[in-house]
């Protein structure tokens, strides 16, 4: 091998790894993020709702940069197979991160309202519900970075739990709100965080989907086909 082919490919490979990098920093991030969120909430910890939202413009820059290196790379040295999987998954998992980070903002815009009115016994049903999407979200990240499909399509299965548990909340929710009017708006903002922590699992569910293409190559999107082996 030449030595500016030795060259290109190190180049390349400290690309991939710079992108990786900062994947992992920004999901590390977001992880801070969503558990400061709850703890705003149930916590009523002004400064952690502060953090959140503050945190975020560093969360979209990163989303900004890691679209920016990986269209960088696409270009400059045109990957194919799975070197070109891993650049487009981590692309689409970085906008999945920044939504889920678009969560936690509203969780903690929402906890801050709250805060300014007694404090309300039910905000900590939402407890079960936040662990067991920040589970979920952290599976999804450990599957992608290990390129492990089997772990990838365990937690695609598992948002179903969490989607069950959101139903059963909001039923629960919507009874004590008829019977006690007065709180009715701090009701419905604990409606909308759960829905907050819904989506994330669904979030968590695609960097599943996207884990599982860049490993395997194959499409389970939509209903499309698990592997063979799952």
């Amino acid at each position: 091998m030449s030595n500016d082919s030795t060259h290109i490919l190190g180049n390349f490979q400290k690309a991939l790894d710079d992108l990786q990098a900062d994947l992992s920093r920004m999901a590390s991030l977001v992880e801070k993020n969503f558990d400061s969120a709850l703890r705003g909430l149930v916590g009523r910890d002004n400064n952690a709702c502060a953090e959140v939202i503050a945190d975020d413009e560093e969360i979209d820059q990163l989303e900004k940069k890691i679209d920016q290196d990986g269209l960088r790379i696409i270009m400059l040295y045109q990957p194919v197979a799975s070197d070109l999987r891993t650049v487009v998954s981590a692309m689409k998992v970085s906008s999945n991160l920044e939504r889920v980070a678009d969560q936690a903002v509203g969780i903690a815009k929402r906890a801050r309202k709250m805060n300014k009115n007694p404090e309300i016994p039910e905000a900590r049903l939402i407890e079960p519900l936040h662990e067991t999407a920040a589970k979920l979200l952290r599976r999804a990240m450990d599957a992608f970075r290990k390129g492990d499909v089997d772990a990838a399509v365990d937690v695609k299965r598992a948002d179903d739990e969490l989607d069950k548990a959101y139903k059963e909340l909001a039923k629960n929710l919507t009874r004590r709100m008829e019977g006690d009017p007065g709180r009715i708006k701090d009701y419905l903002d604990l409606q909308f965080i759960a829905r907050f922590l819904e989506r994330v699992g669904d979030h968590a569910k695609n960097i599943c989907e996207d884990a599982v293409f860049a490993e395997a190559a194959v499409d389970i999107r939509h209903g499309g086909e698990l592997p063979s082996d799952s």
